[in-house]
């Protein structure tokens, strides 16, 4: 299922991309962004944990940066029966973390600066654990491949509304076009990138990656509480962080900003915690 989500995505990537050409350039302009939408989905796919670090500005840490670090994701690989993933830092206050990466082989975990100076080590254990899990359950190549394509989308579309202002399009001619058609396209590509997201990354795959996290770390307390915490520090602390790639954060890191909630895909926390104490493991 996540396979068919990735084609889709993509095809809807390359259908978005395609009408912009065309409504920029015409026939011309189309046949350009249909080559543009191939290498964005090729690249997408092959370099999508690479394009998730970027739009998050995280950076890489060595053991010896973060040695209790290491030993915990460390510890929690071995439970959850994955390949130790490359560990990144993302620079923010707020306390946040997620993983990213095509397959187990290929994955990543990050946590913000915040998240250890808030949480207590059963807390951050849980947090860990949540974000193996999305790598053990192969999730994750959805959540990036969806993050780097709207991206790509709210990219484009900030371009082509730069045309369509300096009159850019080609008008009335037998190619199409035109600032009408322009301004049109763009009030409609920014819910089409939150929409793309929305039925990418169901609501489900949190729920899946707290149930399975809490079995890899043992206990439900732990993630439960952190999932409070980072749900109040978050309504508190703004992040810097594009809101194509808000979803693949363990909690929202945009809960504070009303517009931007159009891209949230995270089930209520309240949701989450009572499925946690209720859970048997």
């Amino acid at each position: 299922m996540n396979t068919l989500k990735v084609w889709l995505l993509m095809g809807a990537l390359s259908i978005l991309l395609v009408l912009l050409g065309n409504a920029i350039g015409g026939q011309s302009g189309a046949m350009l962004f249909f080559l543009i939408a191939m290498a964005m989905n090729f690249f997408g796919y092959f370099y999508s944990d690479k394009i998730a670090i970027k739009m998050t500005g995280s950076y890489p840490v060595s053991e010896a940066e973060a040695p209790e670090l290491y030993a915990m994701v460390r510890k929690l690989s071995g439970k959850a029966g994955i390949p130790m993933p490359k560990l990144y830092v993302t620079p923010s206050d707020q306390p946040n973390a997620f993983a990213t990466g095509r397959n187990p082989s290929h994955s990543a975990v990050a946590v913000t600066e915040g998240i250890m100076r808030l949480l207590n080590r059963s807390e951050i254990e849980g947090v860990l654990a949540h974000e193996l899990a999305h790598i053990k359950n192969r999730d994750v190549l959805v959540g990036t491949i969806a993050a780097a394509l709207a991206g790509a989308v709210t990219m484009m579309a900030n371009a082509f509304k730069w045309a369509a202002i300096f009159g850019m399009g080609r008008g009335d001619d037998e190619e199409g076009g035109g600032s009408l058609a322009g301004g049109l396209l763009v009030a409609i590509l920014a819910p089409i990138a939150a929409m793309i997201i929305q039925m990418a990354i169901s609501r489900s795959r949190e729920y899946m990656a707290d149930a399975t996290g809490a079995r890899i770390a043992g206990s439900t307390g732990g993630l439960a509480q952190a999932l409070l915490k980072l749900e109040s520090a978050a309504q508190r602390i703004p992040m810097a962080v594009n809101p194509a790639a808000s979803h693949l954060f363990i909690v929202n890191p945009l809960s504070g900003a009303s517009l931007l909630k159009l891209f949230s895909t995270h089930p209520p926390i309240q949701d989450r915690v009572a499925r946690l104490r209720n859970m048997k493991l």
